[in-house]
């Protein structure tokens, strides 16, 4: 009678907490009808169940806004690794620490991964802390009964295994322990009841529960874990489920009840059913973007409006104002004059420029020198708004012959694209542009690098966007080994290895 007195006492307890409610500890919960059309309409969740209570909320205010359901499997983060693993099925995963998320990525069993919160461990013990446990040398000499969190199936248990091993106080810990339950809730219940006095939870999870008392240990200030929400690959809705994310990870949705819950929330995007973007893109860049472009859009269900043209032209449009969320160029020389308007850039590419002719080279043109000889018509990006022409009267100017080869020009234009249309029909004898720019053409013009001359191509993200997330995912979608064999495919020499991975 007694012990069915404290679970009742604790039930209570969960209705009574103000600000950030506590569901009752069921396994799964729908936001929606039950139905078959439901069903299948349905996304599926495994979620930590430390993180209970925001995701619910969410939940509850995603099924009322966007109209879609969520089923939930709530265990600890191991323990549904390992159902995932397993089963192969389910859209979502949130784990409560990191490490899951590495574990799962070398796995293969994750796509998208969105930041939501921070979370440290914490001792809780009941409200006046009656058995004076004011740090972990307390704990460890305490005569009270301590319960723990399983470090093979907890979050929660594996942080405090792992740093208190590189203290040499888990050993002494573990010994300790009465018993060790698989979720952190559990052994928050514990102490709430009575059953234990004292266990280490989340600092999140210690303010759902208004009769325990926080104790803060300086030693778990390294062990700062964040929470992400992960798509995963073997999701048949990759739609709808990074629109939950989305939703999740938005600082005017999700991340304010991760907020409200004790949680320090992420830098999330602000959001929208279907975001939007505006990528200015360099015009080199077109033919290795945009499939990968158009595969983003469909994949994350968001509108890219993507503006091609010479940087020149771009660096302009910025100056008079224009603040696109991302930024790819054609060189890394045309991100300076703007560097103000972005984040730290990274380098994805670089090509070679090269000296392109009508096929079979009639003129017999192969070098920077034959530009020079008279009566050729020569054609060349213009200097001031195309980054291969920059380049290019920068290289020549460095030979001492620009003013030579000037004469013989006779096109100069924003984009590199102009000229080898001119020069496929015949009004130019010889172009100087990329070589990605006649990557699709070899069949009509022959090209001759021209050595040690190249531009890189970097990508940076706005500071002003007010969606990050969502332009750092498009740069992970260019950086991907899929985007590596189409920019391959048109001549770009790879680089993103050269920015250790990023």
């Amino acid at each position: 009678m007694y012990q069915m007195m404290r679970v009742l006492f604790v039930v209570l307890l969960g209705c009574g907490l103000a600000g950030c409610k506590r569901p009752a500890p069921v396994q799964q919960t729908s936001t929606g009808p039950s139905s078959a059309d439901s069903s299948a309409r349905e996304l599926m969740l495994y979620c930590a169940a430390g993180i209970r209570v925001p995701v619910e909320h969410a939940m509850t205010a995603y099924q009322q806004e966007v109209g879609m359901p969520v089923r939930v499997q709530y265990e600890g983060s191991g323990a549904l690794l390992a159902s995932i693993e397993l089963g192969k099925h389910g859209d979502l995963y949130i784990p409560a620490d990191d490490s899951y998320v590495t574990v799962a990525r070398k796995k293969g069993l994750i796509a998208e991964v969105m930041p939501l919160a921070t979370q440290s461990p914490v001792i809780v013990v009941a409200q006046g802390n009656p058995k004076h446990i004011n740090n972990l040398d307390d704990l460890l000499a305490t005569d009270g009964r301590i319960a723990l969190a399983n470090p093979d199936q907890a979050a929660i248990g594996k942080v405090v295994r792992d740093i208190l091993t590189k203290s040499g106080q888990w050993d002494a810990l573990s010994k300790k322990a009465a018993v060790f339950k698989p979720t952190v809730n559990d052994v928050a219940n514990d102490v709430v009841i009575g059953s234990a006095d004292a266990t280490i939870v989340w600092d999140s999870t210690a303010v759902l529960y208004p009769k325990l008392q926080a104790v803060h240990v300086p030693t778990f200030d390294s062990a700062k874990q964040q929470v992400s929400v992960c798509v995963l690959n073997c999701t048949d809705k990759p739609t709808d489920a990074l629109r939950f994310a989305r939703y999740l990870s938005a600082i005017d949705r999700g991340l304010k009840e991760f907020k409200a819950c004790g949680f320090v929330p992420a830098n999330g995007d602000a959001w929208a059913v279907e975001p939007t973007i505006t990528l200015f893109c360099g015009a080199l860049n077109k033919i290795g973007v945009k499939d990968t472009l158009a595969k983003f859009q469909q994949r994350e269900g968001c509108r890219i409006t993507t503006v091609y043209n010479g940087c020149g032209i771009l660096v302009a449009s910025m100056k008079a104002g224009q603040t696109p969320d991302a930024y790819l160029a054609c060189d890394t020389s045309f991100v300076p004059p703007v560097a103000d308007l972005f984040s730290e850039p990274m380098t994805i590419t670089e090509v070679p420029i090269v000296i392109a002719t009508p096929k079979g080279n009639p003129k017999n043109i192969k070098m920077v020198e034959d530009l020079m000889r008279p009566d050729l018509k020569i054609g060349l990006c213009h200097p001031e708004q195309s980054s291969v022409g920059a380049l290019t009267k920068q290289m020549l100017t460095k030979a001492g012959v620009y003013d030579k080869v000037h004469i013989n020009v006779r096109l100069e234009t924003p984009t590199a694209d102009t000229l080898v249309n001119e020069l496929e029909i015949g009004h130019l004898d010889a172009v100087v542009v990329s070589r990605a720019n006649v990557a699709a053409v070899t069949d009509k013009v022959d090209f001759y690098p021209i050595p040690d001359f190249t531009a890189v191509q970097p990508y940076a993200i706005g500071k002003q966007t007010q969606h990050a997330q969502l332009a750092q995912r498009l740069r992970d979608a260019l950086t991907s080994n899929d985007s590596r064999k189409i920019y391959e495919h048109y001549g770009f020499i790879w680089r993103v290895a050269d920015n250790g991975g990023k």
